[in-house]
């Protein structure tokens, strides 16, 4: 990656972290976020020309503070700022500020920041998708994706949340270790999309976006540090390390998507996998199994497997029915249905999931699943349908190559 595309990619991982440092140092979002975004549109004309910063973090988080300080100063219609305040000469006031800052550790103001979107004044959906947005920097696509609702309401949800953040007097002072508790739920579910969007992305044009599943990670073991007792929290790092351990094989050379029966298994990561089946044993062992540490034992499960022939589906489809009792979903039900499929053929797991058509009409990877299992029962002309249906929700290149390969072959074949 080069260029433009590479200047984005920087701007765009750093966002987390400049957005909560000018969050602490205003207390407000809406500057921060526009401190943010000033920052990105002077690096987009200044790094071509005179070269990227060594800390590019730092310098983001420079210049949106100088920004929102200049905006503040024209409101106010104040006398001139004093000299610590005002814009030296970029070269000068970046090693101050990098000092600075490092000094401040701002890249835990991340985590912290976290805490505060999820408070106990909103509702837990208008939480996370405020967090989703400020926190991560999700797009509206993106975050309607991870809900399973129209871009619209979810605007509209994301509208009222900000609203209601700053009617109810917000505050932004770092939660006490009490406050913490009561927001940990919250929380993990926000770091549990994060990587979600990062694993199977909605946005940007990419499947998969690496940097995003890392820096979840990243937050969850930060996370983990602050709640070490804590079993589900260690059942969500050793589920996304367990997913992110097959990122290398799920796509080849040309960007297009390997389905997990298909995937080298010599390109997985076998020290993610053995650091996830650590933390999932020990969790286990606390005896209180939850959601998170559930979903961890299944995707240990396929980790396990030294071949796809090797899988134990047995054990995958009662750990999602415990699932299924924990935590009861359409999409958990759905994923039941594949390992029904895998033991009692397609049309049992056909049945299974045919009384979710409504809840998951959305849901690409219910038409997708569905389309597969009647293309092997051999009814192709409903195989076909589904396939269009899941080909019109697709919303990266890599899922509708995939998709419009396998609509391809069927027509070949009948």
């Amino acid at each position: 990656m080069s260029g433009r595309p590479r200047l984005d990619a920087i701007l765009a991982a750093a966002r987390p972290q400049v957005v909560a440092a000018l969050t602490r140092r205003f207390r407000d979002l809406d500057r921060a976020e526009e401190g943010y975004q000033t920052a990105c549109l002077r690096a987009l004309a200044s790094w071509p020309e005179k070269g990227r910063p060594r800390d590019p973090v730092a310098w983001l988080i420079l210049v949106g503070r100088n920004a929102v300080i200049d905006e503040l100063r024209r409101e106010s219609r104040h006398a001139p700022l004093e000299a610590e305040l005002t814009e030296a000469p970029l070269a000068d006031a970046e090693a101050a500020a990098i000092a600075r800052l490092e000094a401040e550790d701002y890249r835990d103001d991340i985590l912290r920041l976290l805490f505060i979107c999820c408070r106990p004044e909103l509702p837990r959906s208008d939480q996370l998708a405020l967090a989703l947005k400020v926190v991560a920097g999700l797009s509206v696509q993106e975050i309607a994706r991870a809900f399973l609702v129209r871009p619209k309401a979810m605007e509209q949800r994301l509208t009222r949340a900000k609203r209601k953040a700053a009617a109810a007097g917000i505050s932004f002072d770092t939660p006490s270790v009490a406050e913490r508790a009561q927001r940990l739920a919250a929380v993990s579910t926000l770091l549990y999309l994060m990587f979600n969007e990062g694993y199977s992305s909605a946005g940007n044009g990419a499947h998969l976006r690496a940097a995003l599943c890392e820096d979840a990670i990243r937050l969850q073991r930060l996370l983990l540090r602050l709640f070490p007792g804590q079993s589900e929290v260690m059942g969500l790092l050793a589920l996304c390390l367990f997913q992110h351990a097959r990122a290398r094989a799920r796509l080849d050379t040309e960007g297009r998507i390997v389905l997990l029966e298909d995937q080298d298994r010599g390109l997985w990561d076998r020290y993610l996998i053995a650091e996830g089946r650590v933390l999932i044993e020990k969790a286990l062992l606390k005896g209180r199994p939850g959601p998170y540490q559930i979903q961890a034992a299944i995707a240990g499960v396929h980790c396990a497997a030294a071949a796809p022939e090797a899988t134990d589906w047995v054990e995958i489809e009662r750990l999602y029915r415990a699932l299924e009792q924990a935590q009861p979903s359409p999409v958990v039900t759905l994923n039941r249905a594949v390992a029904v499929a895998q033991l009692d053929g397609p049309a049992a797991a056909l049945a299974l999931i045919e009384p979710l058509a409504g809840a998951l009409e959305g849901y690409l990877y219910f038409h997708g699943a569905r389309a597969a299992w009647l293309e092997e029962l051999g009814r192709v002309p409903e195989a076909a349908e589904a396939y269009g249906r899941a080909l019109a929700l697709c919303t990266t290149p890599a899922e509708t190559a995939h998709l419009k390969a396998r609509l391809a072959a069927l027509k070949e074949e009948s």
